[in-house]
Parts: structure tokens; C-alpha cells; sequence
């Protein structure tokens, strides 16, 4: 089963190319022009087990906003093609990952039915060049695009931590919901279809 996608957006505010191995080796090439956010995406294709490469270029003049909602958004897009009829995934998955200090929780089911819901609040405004909240809105981003219910909690005294714990939560918890499941060969649902 080939769960690849290779997707891009080109707007007045990015230029975007992604491509995505669901059933990868944690190898990432990244580029989006903000530092910690390319180690972010590193870290999420890592502990994810997804290949990864993302291309970005942006209106950094203005802020990191439209980088990183772009990025999640297309993300998000190829997870939905890559997963294509979803045939054989476990579909529910949650995690809690800490990192020193921060703890961060993700419950997601790959339902087709974007929700997300999160609850916490970053210890400092900024890491580097990112945008704290922006963590929170990558997550949601990359939720609708995929078509995901995600719940995030995030705890800690370290905006560093905090971020990167969600990554590394947000990245285990996506690789168990789109493991398949032997033992399954329909799509994961009483309606036949998700």
C-alpha cells in the first residue's frame, strides 16, 4: 500500500511544497525560513516515523502567521490523500508525551470530521522566531486540513518544552491512529466510510 502524497499551495502570502511518506523512517528535509518551526516539523517527522520534506517560502517580513498556518494547512491536505479511503487504520489514538517540565496530551480520531479542542497556554510569548500560540494553531490547521477530531492539552513552565512536546505528542499520536491494523480490512467505521 503506497500512503504518499506530494501536495502545494501558492498564494500572495506562500509558496508551499510538501511532500509525505505515512509509512516512512523519521527522515525530514525542511525549510520554512523559521528556525525552532523547522525543528518542530523535524522533531514531528521523527517521532512520527513520516518522511518529510516542506518547502516554504513566505511573508516572513510580516510575521511567522501565514508560514505556519500554510504549512499545517497543506500538511494536513496530504495526510488526507496519503490516508485516501482510510481502509484498515486503527483510527483512534492518544498520547501524552512530556518533555522535562511540559506535558503534552493528544487524543485524535481520524474520523474525517474536523474538530479541535485544546487546552492550556504557553509559558513565554516567543521561541526564536516562532510565535508560541502558533503551535496551537499549527495543530488546529493541520486538523481541519486532514479532516481530524484532535484534543491537545499542554502543561509546563518553558514555551520551548511546551511546543515541542506538542510536536512530539501530535506526531506519535498520528502515526497509532494511521497504523494499520492486520487484523482489519474495511474502513473503520459502521457507516462503511470515513
Amino acid at each position: 500500500m503506497d500512503r504518499t502524497a506530494a501536495r502545494t499551495r501558492e498564494t500572495t502570502e506562500t509558496t508551499i511544497e510538501v511532500t509525505l511518506d505515512v509509512d516512512g523512517d523519521g527522515d525530514a528535509r525542511v525549510d520554512t525560513g523559521i528556525g525552532f518551526f523547522d525543528h518542530m516539523l523535524e522533531s514531528f517527522a521523527k517521532h512520527g516515523l513520516f518522511d518529510l520534506t516542506v518547502d516554504c517560502d513566505g511573508d516572513l517580513e510580516i510575521d511567522d502567521h501565514h508560514t505556519v498556518e500554510d504549512v499545517a494547512l497543506v500538511l494536513g491536505a496530504a495526510f488526507e490523500e496519503a490516508l485516501d479511503d482510510k481502509r484498515g487504520i486503527r483510527r483512534f489514538a492518544d498520547r501524552r508525551v512530556p518533555l522535562d517540565e511540559a506535558v503534552a496530551s493528544v487524543v485524535v480520531d481520524v474520523s474525517g470530521r474536523p474538530l479541535f479542542r485544546f487546552d492550556g497556554e504557553f509559558s513565554e510569548e516567543r521561541v526564536g522566531e516562532f510565535t508560541s500560540v502558533m503551535a496551537r494553531h499549527f495543530a488546529r490547521s493541520l486538523s481541519t486540513a486532514a479532516g481530524l477530531t484532535c484534543h491537545v492539552e499542554v502543561t509546563g513552565e518553558n514555551a520551548h518544552h511546551e511546543v515541542e512536546a506538542l510536536f512530539k505528542a501530535l506526531a506519535r499520536t498520528l502515526d497509532d491512529a494511521t497504523r494499520i491494523d492486520e487484523r482489519r480490512s474495511d474502513t473503520p467505521s459502521t457507516k462503511g466510510e470515513l
